[in-house]
């Protein structure tokens, strides 16, 4: 069966579908000699009697009758692997290992794979959790396809980077707190207070809007889940900064405040993806749908 040619084969399978040699010339637009040339060198490799030419009708003898039981199988996967393949070239089908840094809306992302899931419904992301340095050294070796990463990033030559978003910091503070208009590095030094943890964008950002300011407050609680921080604003456990859009479901809630910073504080980040030869369909399209949520 390793050197079975699935013309051959077709040609067999064709003749036992439709009765005769012309029929089956005439429906796989072959020559009549084609046709027979075809079925005795498929003889001479399974050194076997295939068919039995009839006055009016072709007909298989057993031997012949398993071949294209088994033919059909092996056709019909040819035929498969071959849509895979044009599937995945044409950018239909395909799996992209997306990195996400701490902070990354958690209502973004649902809806990019939302969005994804109508447009590619054959693209399948695998997300990971990923700082922003490593995510652009998994990037660099291949490892990951995206990353969502902090901004800026130090410069690779095999990685691309387009900002993405820049959301203003803000304050979620619980209810229970009397809340000024705008928090200030210098009010909220003096509560509790949890943000990311070390050796993040989002920890490195806040300790900079305290620093500037003169101020070098630790921590109540470093986390880094976004829905874990906003928990303990809700139970009045301590004041959390978080961006804007991963508290929007919170704007209208009895259990918390949301508070702008003052001064203002900004999160930008950026999407960055291998640069390739010749693109990846797949990584394309979901590069397309990421960036459709750009802010």
């Amino acid at each position: 069966m390793r050197n079975l040619n699935l013309d051959q084969l077709q040609t067999l399978v064709a003749i036992a579908d439709l009765g005769t040699f012309a029929a089956a010339a005439q429906a796989l637009h072959l020559a009549p000699p084609t046709i027979s040339l075809h079925i005795k060198e498929l003889e001479s490799r399974m050194n076997a009697v295939l068919l039995v030419r009839g006055r009016r009708q072709t007909e298989l003898t057993p031997v012949g009758a398993v071949l294209v039981q088994e033919g059909r199988k092996l056709l019909a996967a040819s035929d498969d692997l071959i849509d895979l393949v044009q599937r995945r070239a044409s950018g239909r089908q395909g799996v992209v290992r997306v990195g996400v840094s701490a902070g990354v809306s958690t209502r973004l992302l649902p809806m990019a794979l939302e969005v994804l899931s109508r447009q590619s419904p054959g693209v399948e992301v695998k997300l990971e959790a990923v700082g922003s340095a490593e995510a652009m050294h998994r990037l660099k070796t291949a490892t990951l396809d995206i990353g969502i990463v902090a901004s800026p990033q130090p410069p690779m030559a095999e990685v691309h980077l387009t900002p993405w978003r820049n959301d203003p910091m803000v304050a979620l503070l619980p209810a229970s707190w009397e809340a000024p208009e705008k928090v200030t590095p210098e009010w909220l030094a003096g509560r509790r207070w949890a943000s990311f943890a070390p050796a993040t964008q989002m920890h490195g950002l806040v300790s900079s809007w305290f620093g500037q300011a003169g101020f070098n407050p630790r921590p109540f609680l470093t986390l880094s889940y976004p829905g874990a921080l906003k928990s303990l604003a809700a139970a009045s456990q301590s004041a959390v900064l978080l961006p804007l859009e991963e508290v929007q479901d919170q704007m209208n809630s009895p259990d918390v405040h949301v508070r702008p910073l003052q001064p203002q504080l900004m999160r930008p980040m950026a999407v960055a993806h291998r640069r390739l030869s010749t693109p990846d369909l797949a990584v394309t399209a979901v590069l397309n749908v990421l960036l459709g949520l750009s802010s």
